[in-house]
């Protein structure tokens, strides 16, 4: 390795510099305050912990996003988090082990082997809130509320929510009697909206089959007229699959009335990201942006992995990719320069000053330096024996 080379950073991670750095903390402290005016509390998981905690009840593709290592002391394989939404769970579960309903949020870096997509890192800022022990459509509400409202406070100007059911896809794999291959093929052509595969799939399912209903579902998406389609596609279903379509519309129609500055859609096959979820589940998107902002969805698996079955909804979204698609106000520089003198006086005025306000004290290396270059837009002098903050010219 060259001198150069050792400056270098990884392809997908970079180090976040002022003031950037300042506008992703400001944030993250903005979001957390929000969750926990809601009573969620405030958790801090590892960043490290076995495989086997950080992959129970989650799919293959978040084990394909873990970085994986050995664990000197035992042997053991030990994986750096790909998602906080398990770790979570395993607090719920094991650690905390309450009764009733717990709320918890959390805030930190999450580790990808590679980018979700282009407009991504490999280290993304993610935060996130999770309810357990209730199974209620008024967690649900009371989740994707959240959601929205900390998507209010980072600034997006505009805000759409896709809605959808994981049982509507589950009952219908499950009553079309799939053989594992088949499952798993259709179940990727899905996830990928690939219509032409998903007709080679299923194209010889008989009219009215539940492969039948599947095919065509995987053609439906966008708003109220969506839930119509939908539901002339499913006459007949199962009870199960009539029951999610009106859980959508419910749901749907109650955030309406709350957040009517957001805009709705509906996917009934929408799968991506959702390897776990087991019920309800959303994503929100601004436009221009192609990913999701914030996802989320009822999860109710996997706390039985951890030796504890409880309900679970939550959602998670990424603070860095918040901050560069929002308009929050950038804070003007308020900072105070203070002289490199050995002045009592002026110890005790910078000491009093910091209770309140930021104060750069200059040293002795700072002669002649631009005070406004240290974001500074006030400066400390003496007059009449005292000394007083002014306004830089």
């Amino acid at each position: 390795m060259t001198v150069s080379d050792r400056w270098l950073l990884p392809d997908g991670v970079e180090d976040i510099l002022p003031p950037l750095a300042g506008q992703i903390e400001s944030l993250r402290r903005d979001v957390m305050d929000t969750c926990q005016h809601w009573g969620y509390q405030l958790v801090i998981p590892p960043l490290i912990e076995y495989l086997e905690s950080l992959f129970t009840g989650t799919g293959h593709d978040l084990e394909l996003q873990t970085f994986k290592l050995t664990d000197q002391l035992t042997g053991r394989m030990m994986g750096l988090r790909a998602d906080m939404t398990p770790q979570a769970a395993r607090i719920d579960a094991h650690t905390l082990g309450q009764e009733g309903i717990t709320r918890l949020c959390y805030a930190g870096h999450v580790l990808h082997t590679r980018p979700r997509h282009m407009l991504t890192g490999r280290t993304p800022i993610q935060a996130g809130c999770e309810l357990f022990g209730s199974a209620s459509e008024s967690a649900d509400m009371e989740v994707i509320s959240l959601m929205l409202e900390t998507l209010r406070v980072s600034g997006l100007p505009r805000i759409h929510l896709d809605l959808a059911h994981v049982a509507i896809y589950e009952t219908l794999v499950g009553e079309a009697g799939f053989d594992r291959e088949t499952g798993a093929a259709i179940f990727d052509a899905m996830a990928r909206k690939s219509v032409p595969e998903l007709d080679q799939l299923l194209g010889d399912c008989p009219p009215g089959s539940s492969g039948a209903m599947l095919r065509e579902l995987a053609r439906v998406s966008g708003g109220r007229e969506a839930l119509v389609e939908a539901r002339r596609i499913l006459e007949g279903a199962p009870r199960p699959l009539v029951r999610a379509l009106e859980q959508l519309e419910r749901v749907a129609g109650m955030l309406a009335a709350n957040y009517p500055e957001v805009s709705f859609g509906f996917d009934f096959c929408e799968l991506r990201g959702y390897n776990y979820h087991t019920g309800l589940v959303f994503a929100a998107y601004v436009p221009g942006h192609g990913d999701a902002v914030a996802k989320g969805g009822r999860y109710d698996a996997i706390g039985s992995d951890f030796g504890r079955a409880r309900p679970a909804t939550g959602f998670s979204l990424d603070i860095r990719a918040l901050v560069s698609l929002g308009q929050r106000p950038r804070p003007a520089a308020k900072a105070i320069w203070a002289p490199a003198e050995e002045d009592p006086a002026l110890g005790g005025v910078i000491s009093g000053l910091r209770m309140t306000e930021t104060v750069v004290r200059a040293l002795p290396e700072d002669e002649g330096i631009d005070p406004r270059s240290r974001n500074c837009d006030r400066i400390l002098v003496k007059r009449d024996g005292q000394w007083v903050v002014e306004q830089l010219g």
